[in-house]
């Protein structure tokens, strides 16, 4: 034992261990050029956070609106992130049961998600027409 700990070369960077690629492909390729390929990922991931911040943004809103973004940013993950494959898998699970019942209950699901956009349009209506974000930014002093 010399005393100094073992070298663990994970083959990670900052953002997680990359998902595998085939050897010949567009991706490899990038990969194999340090600067080009660490912004590539760079590139992935903040697509991917894009989409799914709206995803998450759109989760005030009643019905199945929610589920595409937070796939589609998954998916956008999955291509370079290995944490993402496993998300992704639960994720589209989730989201073909919402489209299922969507499909079976139309009526039901339509009037949901219109009033949703209707209660959505109504809030953003209240905040311009009252200026609530002045009133809140000068209630809490800024």
């Amino acid at each position: 034992m010399s005393g100094t700990a073992p070298s663990r070369d994970t083959g990670a960077d900052g953002l997680g261990r990359p998902a595998a690629v085939p050897p010949d492909g567009r991706r490899a390729r990038l990969r194999s050029k340090p600067g080009i390929g660490q912004a590539y990922r760079m590139a992935v991931f903040l697509a991917g956070l894009l989409c799914i911040a709206l995803g998450l943004a759109l989760a005030v809103l009643p019905g199945p609106l929610t589920i595409p973004p937070v796939l589609l940013g998954l998916w956008i993950w999955s291509t370079e992130f290995r944490f993402a494959q496993r998300f992704f898998g639960v994720f589209k699970r989730k989201g073909t049961d919402a489209w299922t019942h969507a499909k079976a209950h139309p009526a039901s699901s339509s009037a949901v998600t219109a009033g949703g956009l209707c209660a959505a349009a109504i809030a953003a209506w209240a905040v311009v027409h009252y200026d609530l974000a002045t009133r809140v930014r000068d209630a809490a002093g800024m």
